[in-house]
């Protein structure tokens, strides 16, 4: 395998994928595989997260400099990768600061701060995106079509909650409480589900796969008797 060859496969592309899938690309690998969204304390995870961001940072580099080189009248576009991350991953011996939860406004139809018990609520259709529902109780809640995009939700319990048709893109559901959660024809791309409990979930027709390649980091997660996006009830 060619070193150019090597890079692309780094990033998960086809040789010669054009420079907007290369940031593409990369933005969405920095997002699964940032060591920030991983448990500090699993070392064997850690480590290859951090063995994924030097591989794909420099795919990206040298790619970028050779499509670049060859396509001058192409503006260089600073590094954008996911909105809880604005400046690029630095190794261990120089950390990023902790990301920041957003505090969401203060509207009728959204979880306030003081309120961590929302069992039983209606947030059907509600745009819930970037906001910090960590540790929250959402279980049996109605977020059917919500917009919970890139929302962090560590350890959420939506234990029966109605996701259907929700847009959980790049959302973080880490060691979130999924159990008989209804899930059908969801948007999961990008979301991480590392650890979660998805026992008897239906995830009938949820979005996971980008042609052949899964887009959802499943990492520990318990899928006993979920049904998957084809309807087979995994075992």
């Amino acid at each position: 395998m060619s070193e150019l060859e090597r890079y692309y496969r780094a990033l998960e592309l086809e040789p010669g994928a054009t420079l907007e899938e290369v940031n593409q690309a990369y933005k969405d690998l920095v997002f699964v595989w940032h060591p920030d969204r991983i448990p500090q304390d699993n070392l064997r995870l850690q480590q290859k997260a951090q063995d994924k961001i030097k591989a794909i940072n420099e795919a990206r580099d040298k790619l970028r400099s050779l499509k670049v080189k060859h396509q001058p009248e192409v503006k260089h576009q600073p590094a954008t990768y996911s909105p809880r991350y604005s400046q690029p991953y630095s190794p261990p011996d120089s950390p990023p600061p902790p990301p920041q939860p957003k505090k969401p406004p203060q509207t009728n139809h959204q979880p306030t701060q003081k309120n961590s018990d929302l069992s039983g609520q209606d947030f059907s259709r509600a745009n819930l995106s970037n906001k910090d529902l960590s540790g929250r109780n959402l279980s049996f809640a109605n977020l059917s079509g919500a917009n919970l995009s890139d929302t962090f939700m560590h350890k959420v319990n939506l234990r029966g909650a109605n996701l259907s048709e929700a847009n959980l893109f790049r959302a973080n559901l880490l060691l979130a409480d999924l159990r008989e959660a209804n899930l059908r024809s969801a948007n999961l791309i990008g979301a991480d589900l590392s650890g979660a409990d998805l026992r008897g979930a239906d995830l009938t027709g949820a979005r996971i796969r980008s042609g052949e390649r899964l887009l959802v980091k499943l990492i520990g997660a318990n899928l006993s008797g979920a049904i998957m996006p084809d309807g087979a009830v995994h075992t």
